[in-house]
């Protein structure tokens, strides 16, 4: 459940009035609650799919290979675009643009509804990734440019639960549509939702409503902005540091991403539960998953409150933790003792999100960290959610899909090993970026990395 930031809201000088409020205070949540809507059909459209692996299996008669890389390629297609479409959306409008890509992704979901091949599906798909690549980073952009600046970070964080509610939803509803009326409709009821939430969004937000008198003053902050960002790009991967963070981050996730798109399966095939139970059972599991993101953000905003350090500790026992509680639950028998297991690895299993996303805050220089978070969601991407379904699958077939799931959670050894390595030149690397000693870090800090 990826949040990109590479979009900036509109600067808070031009757009706030003396109430703090750029537009009303009615027009502002209405327009966060079609953002949201739009959010939820973002990620219904992306994780429905994983709901419906085992139809797809029998009929094409599919390798678990190839039904994970129609998961996979959405990722990848997210990764590689996130900047590209985010920066051409601040040219051509955002609002213009996240029309488009509502517009781009319930067609192409509707065109998997239609598929008649794996080829047609996995084209299907690409185009789905197309569609969503921009809307996080945008979405929230257009949502954060109307509020005050004391709402951003609940703003921001309602997005985050978003992603999982939307993968709540397109896994439950998604399986119990699929085994009443066939998975090809699964496809079309998420299609069919995106597009009337477009239309209804196209209607009702529009760029001079939104902001009504900046849009001249705001073209030429973000010119001058994108000429800023080119002198600090290399400031991104300027420390050994923020380099762990991005890759331990992204190999973290590799094991969620497993988990999310082969627990439908894995209920369907060692659980004998029909396609709705499985879908159901494994949306509960994905709620869990977007938990441990908030859960781990909050502890280690609380535990690091006097040494910043830990926040590497946090994120490497909730590393070390998926490993030991995974591989414990896929060792176990079927049964209620392996899902309670599974449920607590699950949970820490994208525990590292929140304390890599504040490290990686922490390490580079203030005007650039939107595009830092673009970063960490690209290796998020590369690294975890893009192979993390399709690798699972190529192991399933090799071993099956039991197999498989008890190979995954060694992932969390280099995950561990990148945020250990980030963790001993935390301190240094902080001294350089800020040209002294962190003031909110005391000496005895500094002893224990």
């Amino acid at each position: 459940m990826e949040l990109h930031t590479t979009a900036k809201p509109l600067p808070e000088t031009e757009t706030t009035s003396s109430s703090g409020w750029p537009v009303s205070r009615r027009y502002a949540w209405v327009v966060f609650a079609l953002s949201f809507g739009l959010l939820l059909s973002d990620y219904m459209s992306r994780q429905v799919l994983n709901a419906v692996f085992p139809m797809l299996k029998a009929e094409w008669l599919l390798s678990d290979a190839r039904l994970g890389s129609l998961s996979g390629v959405v990722a990848l297609a997210v990764g590689l675009l996130t900047f590209p479409m985010s920066l051409m959306a601040d040219r051509w409008g955002r609002v213009r643009s996240l029309l488009l890509a509502a517009v781009l992704w319930s067609v192409a979901t509707l065109g998997c509804a239609v598929s008649a091949s794996y080829g047609q599906m996995f084209v299907g798909r690409l185009f789905v990734g197309i569609g969503e690549a921009a809307y996080g980073s945008v979405g929230i952009a257009v949502v954060l440019s109307i509020f005050p600046v004391a709402l951003r970070a609940t703003l921001s964080g309602a997005f985050i639960a978003g992603g999982a509610f939307g993968s709540v939803l397109g896994v439950s509803i998604g399986g119990a549509v699929a085994q009443q009326f066939g998975w090809r409709w699964a496809f079309g009821v998420m299609g069919i939702f995106g597009l009337v939430l477009a239309a209804v969004y196209g209607v009702v937000v529009t760029e001079k409503r939104l902001a009504p008198q900046a849009s001249s003053t705001v073209a030429k902050a973000d010119a001058d902005a994108r000429d800023r960002l080119r002198a600090l790009l290399p400031r991104l991967f300027s420390s050994v540091s923020v380099i762990s963070a991005y890759v331990g981050s992204g190999l973290q996730l590799f094991i969620a991403a497993a988990l999310m798109a082969w627990l439908p399966s894995y209920f369907n095939r060692y659980y004998d539960m029909p396609t709705a139970k499985a879908g159901a059972t494994a949306g509960v599991f994905v709620l869990i998953i977007g938990m441990g993101m908030i859960v781990g953000g909050i502890a280690s905003d609380r535990i690091s409150r006097a040494l910043p350090i830990r926040k590497w500790a946090v994120a490497i026992t909730c590393s070390i933790g998926s490993l030991v509680l995974l591989m414990a639950a896929f060792h176990l028998p079927t049964g209620p003792t392996q899902l309670l297991v599974l449920a607590a690895g699950a949970l820490l299993s994208a525990g590292t999100a929140g304390p890599a996303a504040a490290m990686v805050a922490n390490l580079t220089p203030a005007s650039i960290s939107a595009t830092a978070f673009a970063t960490l969601t690209l290796a998020n991407s590369l690294l975890g959610l893009a192979p993390g379904p399709a690798l699972t699958g190529a192991l399933a077939d090799r071993w099956g899909l039991l197999g498989a799931m008890r190979v995954v959670p060694l992932t969390a050894l280099a995950a561990t090993a990148a945020f250990l390595i980030g963790r001993h030149y935390y301190d240094r690397d902080l001294r350089r970026l800020t040209g002294l000693a962190p003031v909110a870090e005391p000496a005895e800090a500094k002893a224990s990395s």
